[in-house]
Formats: C-alpha cells, structure tokens, sequence
C-alpha cells in the first residue's frame, strides 16, 4: 500500500521500469582490477532510496537517494571501468555519476540486456523526479520522514514519533505545542495517529500563513481567484503585462481540483503550485534559455573557465582525474586547463608539477573533454595548454588532439586571408580552439617567405609562478622550452605571450595574442589602471589565474576581474566556496552556455568606463533594490546529528562595482529549520546594475564560532523577477536543493 501511493507521487505508477528497480538484482561492483564483487541493489518502496548491500562489519546495508545522481552512463565511459574492465565486456558495463564530490559507482551486469534494463529504469526514474513539481518533491520528502519516523512500522505515529518527526524535517516545536497539534489531531483519542489524523497533522503544520493572506487579497470569486483576480494580481504585485488567456492558461496548468479548474477558478493549492513554477521563480524565465546575441568577437564575452581542471582536491597530494573535466564541462565551463608532462611509454601526462598529484593521460583528457564538451552548451571549447613536455612528446600531444578531435579542432582562421578579429561563439560552435604558445606571428603563415623563427619560447606565465614580484621583473633570464612545429600550428586565436604593459600591447601585440595573469597582478592592474585593462579587453583576451600559493585550490573573488573586462577568470571548480557560488550566478544565464555578453560599455575601446571613479556615463543606471525575506520552507539540517536543529539567518548580498558592494542580514531564528519567518525589509542602491549580481544566502547561526552554510542562490541584477518570489536553493556543490526555497518580495525601482 505504501509502496503504490509513492508510485503515485513518482508519476510511474504500474511502470515496468520502476517496478524492475523494486525488484532489484546482483551487479558486481567494480573498484579495481582485484575488488569486484556481487552486491544485491533494490529500489526501497519510498521510490526514492537505492539500497544495497555492505558486507562491512557495521554497514550491512548502503543507501543513497535518487536526487543524489547526477547521471547514468552505458558502457565502459569512466576512468575506473576503463582501467578495471576487459573491452570485451563493454556493453555489460554502466557507472552512476553522483552530484558533488561523492565517487562514482561503477558496476557490471551479467549480461548487455540487463545492463541497458538498469540504465534505462534509472534514468527514466530519476527524469521523472526530476520533473516532478516543488510542491510533490516536498510532499514526498515529507512522506520519506513520517515513514522513518514510524519506528515499528505500524503505520501509526505515537507522540514520540510525532516528536522525532518533526527533528527529522528540521522544527524544534514546543513540546506544549507538539501536544496540542497531536491532540488536535487525534480525533479517535487512541494516543496515535493514523490516516486522515496523520494526513490533518500534515496540513496544519505545511499551513502557510503568508501565501494564505496574499491568495485572500486577491481571491474574490466566491474565496477563489478568477481568471481576472489572477491578472490584477500578476499585473499589480507581479509587475507582469498579463492577459486573460495568459491567466486561463496558468489555471489549466496548475489548478489540481478539477471542479474549479472547471469553473476556470484557481483555488490556494494552485496558486501556491503556480508559485513554485519555473516561470514564477526570482530568475526570469526569458534569461534562463540562450537570450544574447552570440555573433559578436568571442573577446566580448565572459568565459566560464576553470583552472587546474583535472584535479579532484588540492593541488599538493589530490588525485587527478578526467572525471573533473566531464564535471567541469557539465557545469558549463568552457575553458579548460591541461598542464602536461612527459610521461614514461612516450606517453604525455597530466598533473600539478612537482606534487604529489596523480597523474592520467594527456589522450585519456582529450577524449574524456572530446566526449562531454558540448552535452550542457554547444559553445567552443577553450584548452588551455600549460606545456612542460619534450619536443618529442609535443607532437605525440598534436597527434592526439588531431585525431581525438578532428575536423572540431581549429587548426586554421575561419574564412580566407589573415583575420582582423576573433569569431563570434555563434561562428565557433561545437569547435575547440588551443590557447599556448606560438613559434611565429599567425601572419606569417600567410607569408610564405617569411623567416623561419627559433624553436625557442619561453614557458608559460603560470611556470614561473612566483610570489615575489621585483624577483620576477629582476630576471632577465626567462626559462626556455623548445616548441614543436606540430603543436605551435594548433594555435591560432590564442597565442600566449608576456604581459608587458598597456602601451606595449597597443604597440606591438595582434589581436589573437592573449595574456595570463596571476591573480595578483591582476587585482592590481584593476584597481590601479581599470580603464586601460577595459580598453585592452576590448580588443584582446585575457585570463586570470590563482595564486601560487593557493595550495589547498582555494579560490579568488572573480567580480573585480570581471569588472575590468576580464573573460577568462579561471577558478578552482573542485573548491566549493562563496566565489565558485558567485561564478555560477555569472553565468547562470543564456542557456548556461558558458558565455555571457559583456555590456556595450566594456566592448568599445574607447569607453571611459572606470568601475572604481565611476565618471558619469550608460553606464550610470542608478536603481533602488527593495528586498523583504519573508520566509523560508523545509531548510536542510547542516549536519545529521538527530537533535541538531538549524537557527537560520539570510544574508542578501549585492556584488559589483565597488559602490554597489553591500550585505544586510536578517536575525536568526531559533531552532525552525522547517517554516521560518523573517518579514524583514532591506534597500539597497545600485549604481551599475549591468554588472551587479544578487546573492541569498541562507546559514546557520552559531553564538560561539562562525556560522554554518545552508544553502545560496546568485542571479544577475538584471535578471530579478518583481514581486512574491520563491528563490531555489543550491547546496555548497552547486546542485539545487530539490524541497527547500525562500520567499521574497522583490521590488525594483528608478533611483531619484
């Protein structure tokens, strides 16, 4: 019984995919050549919990949800399978890819049938949670507590229960309270819930106080909204253009009782499930799908760029894996960094020199970024070669990414003749350009007379990184590296060279040739000279990369960089932080293609913008943003223990040009992690909102040392939706936090 209502609530009820997964069967679990082993996995009657089974002393059974996979891949794709696996059993092979930083599970069928029966079940299972709504994800997470509550599985709830239920979803409810809900409840007055009692107790508890005073306003059709309350509405709090069909078609989607819809009336449920929609959420629905143009030069773009790709941790003794790359391409990145080495069977490798990183193989890379690069956006791929190898393994690289990559792989200008500026990301899809150094100018290849050039380059900037500043402009004596004719031709609109000034890049620099900054410098450059750097952003690119001595891939605050025109401002993908949170709102937009337009101020090289003087100018847009933190639902518990309640605190953040920088915090609420209310109003003014973004972040107050992350979600300024809004939560990976969410007002106003 239990298990068919939660069929119901996945939408798949009778399925013969679900129904092979609550079934389960023996796979054998791969972890290396020596450990594999059978395992029996089993899709618990929740419809929402894997189970399997540990032969560890204390573990004898492993669980994990179905909102914790990030994909199922067929065949032998992951590292572990292609290590640990004969070719031969391709077919019986598949690995479920977790979110975050969990590792994968590899496992094999005994036959290619079956193997493609899990595959299947699991990804239509988990598509189908996936695109369940927020109001059934919460439903269902409540009905997973109230099972793990009901400690002897009677179906019933003792007030003992009913308190450990309520730990479990996070509220610490007075116990005076508690027994006057119970009571309330317990219309049978047997001292246990059950049914209807428990479906009441339910109700009471998910009452929302301020939806049901906003739906009164408006709701003046018999206690329903008509299609004309619901315009008045979008129109008046919304700040919505809406029409009567718009309206009719809002019902139709979301009213759940088919006797109002019917009536063409929206009851409360149907407001609240319109709510949660996708279009009704703070991010505009008009910016989440590709919205810019994307024909102009690809230096007029933000890149989303990662650097140190193929590491999984820090970058001293953390394994490197191709496994960052597929997550880093999936997240949207769209310049990757290869650092490669000569390795043993003339066989180039990648890691962090002189570490204790592990290593994998430059072709091993190659394929795994070949494979993904264009599964989340179809936008060019930037590899970003950091190159310490032999002239004999060079042309091992270029035989590689030749015939890896193929005709994707740009290896001459598009269009006849020398160009005179990048392409357009429009012109460049689905391609993958290198960025490293280059024995001659890209003019010289079209002059066949041209003088052959020394083999000699010298090293990439990130070689010689050094802390002290004077020591590096002391040395006049820059390493050397010999460079293969193969690999040199590769590069064609990212040719590597040393910074030099502003003037000398004026002077004497092409458009394709691009520099690296360590962050440092960079900062500098901004802060001290952010006008000249926007102009030479105008023309040419630039990239930006940690500090040296970041040694734990501890990341740097990318809006400055931004600010000052900067496209690829690399970071740590594999450190979850407050930047790498801001790094997704950037580019959480236009499709997550990766690319973001930057505003037509930074794109002309005479612009007088400085994000620091801020002279008068397009720029100067001032607004007045009016935020109220209304409430907040089913907030995670920051850790497991099971009195651990959460105090939750919401800090809105403004990060921008220097002037718009600002954060106000609402106080915590004690011990309800489950329905807090705040209603507390801030203003903040923002003087360059095409540069602004908006960040709410959610924590745990703690009196004693720093206060615990909960959840976050950034947006672009320019992308807030007015009115009542819901703002999805992400925990610290980046991955949405299916039942949570916030509810705000969100007003927008011209500056006086």
């Amino acid at each position: 019984m239990e298990t068919s209502r939660a069929e119901g609530e996945n939408g798949m009820e009778g399925s013969q995919d679900l129904q092979f997964l609550l079934q389960g069967g023996d796979l054998l679990k791969v972890r290396s050549q020596s450990w594999k082993k059978t395992r029996f996995f089993q899709l618990k009657e929740d419809c929402k919990t894997m189970w399997h089974e540990s032969k560890k002393i204390l573990r004898t059974n492993q669980t994990f949800s179905l909102d914790d996979i990030a994909s199922v891949r067929l065949g032998r794709q992951s590292e572990g399978l292609k290590k640990n696996t004969d070719e031969m059993v391709e077919d019986r092979c598949f690995t479920i890819v977790f979110k975050g930083r969990r590792k994968n599970l590899d496992l094999m069928a005994s036959s290619d049938e079956e193997a493609k029966q899990w595959v299947s079940s699991l990804q239509k299972v988990v598509t189908n949670m996936n695109n369940l709504s927020k109001l059934q994800k919460r439903e269902h997470w409540i009905f997973s507590c109230l099972k793990k509550a009901d400690k002897n599985k009677d179906d019933k709830l003792s007030d003992s229960e009913v308190k450990n239920f309520l730990r479990l979803v996070n509220i610490e409810v007075d116990d005076v309270y508690r027994e006057m809900l119970f009571k309330k409840c317990d219309k049978s007055n047997t001292g246990f819930l059950a049914g209807e009692e428990i479906e009441h107790f339910y109700e009471l508890l998910t009452y929302r106080e301020e939806i049901a005073v906003i739906y009164g306003e408006y709701a003046r059709t018999s206690g329903f909204m008509s299609p004309q309350n619901l315009v008045e509405f979008l129109s008046k709090e919304q700040r919505e253009k809406a029409t009567l069909a718009e309206a009719h078609n809002i019902i139709n989607k979301y009213e759940p009782d088919e006797s109002a819809k019917e009536k063409k009336l929206l009851s409360k449920d149907g407001f609240l499930m319109f709510l949660h929609s996708p279009e009704a959420l703070v991010l505009n629905p008009d910016h989440r799908g590709l919205h810019q143009d994307m024909s102009q030069p690809l230096n007029h773009y933000f890149i989303s760029s990662s650097h140190n790709t193929y590491l999984m941790e820090d970058q001293l003794t953390g394994p490197s894996s191709t496994e960052a790359y597929v997550r880093a391409l999936q997240k949207g990145c769209r310049c990757v960094e290869l650092d490669c080495w000569d390795g043993s069977d003339e066989e180039p490798v990648i890691y962090h020199g002189y570490t204790l990183t592990s290593n994998i193989l430059f072709r091993d890379a190659i394929q795994a970024i070949k494979d993904f690069a264009f599964k989340t956006s179809e936008y060019p791929v930037i590899l970003s070669l950091e190159n310490h190898c032999s002239v004999k393994q060079q042309e091992v690289m270029a035989r590689h990414m030749s015939s890896i990559l193929g005709s994707a792989l740009v290896t001459a200008p598009l269009g006849d003749g020398m160009p005179s500026n990048f392409p357009s990301p429009q012109e460049l899809k689905r391609k993958f350009l290198i960025k490293g150094k280059k024995l001659n100018k890209l003019e010289a290849s079209f002059t066949p007379e041209a003088a052959p050039t020394d083999e000699d380059v010298t090293e990439e900037e990130e070689s010689n990184d050094d802390e002290d500043e004077q020591k590096e402009e002391e040395s006049s004596k820059k390493k050397k590296l010999k460079l293969a004719k193969e690999l040199s031709d590769m590069v064609v609109y990212c040719r590597s060279v040393h910074f030099n000034g502003f003037q000398d890049a004026r002077d004497h620099l092409s458009f394709y040739e691009m520099s690296s900054y360590k962050e440092k410098k960079a900062l500098a450059l901004a802060e001290e000279h952010a006008n000249a750097y926007i102009r030479h952003n105008a023309e040419k690119l630039s990239r930006i990369y940690p500090a040296g001595s970041r040694t734990d891939s501890s990341n740097y605050d990318p809006v400055p960089l931004w600010n000052a025109g900067c496209q690829i401002v690399a970071l740590n993908f594999q450190t979850s932080c407050s930047d790498m949170d801001v790094n997704q709102g950037r580019f959480l937009v236009n499709g997550r293609s990766g690319y973001v337009l930057k505003p037509a101020f930074m794109r002309e090289v005479d612009t007088q913008f400085d994000p620091v003087t801020l002279t008068r100018g397009p720029w100067l847009q001032p607004k007045t943003l009016h935020v109220m933190v209304i409430s907040a639902q089913q907030l995670p518990k920051v850790n497991n223990k099971k009195s651990s309640i959460v105090d939750p605190l919401v800090k809105v953040q403004i990060h921008g040009v220097p002037a718009d920088a600002n954060e106000k915090t609402t106080n915590y609420i004690e011990n309800n992690g489950f329905n807090p209310a705040w209603n507390e109003s801030f203003q903040f003014q923002v003087l360059v909102p095409d540069l602004a973004l908006v960040r709410f972040a959610v924590r745990d107050h703690d009196s004693t040392s720093d206060d615990e992350f909960v959840g976050q979600y950034t947006l672009p300024f320019s992308s807030l939706k007015m009115g009542y809004r819901h703002v999805p939560l992400l925990n610290k990976n980046g991955d949405l936090l299916h039942y949570t969410g916030l509810f705000v007002h969100i007003m927008v106003v011209d500056a006086q």
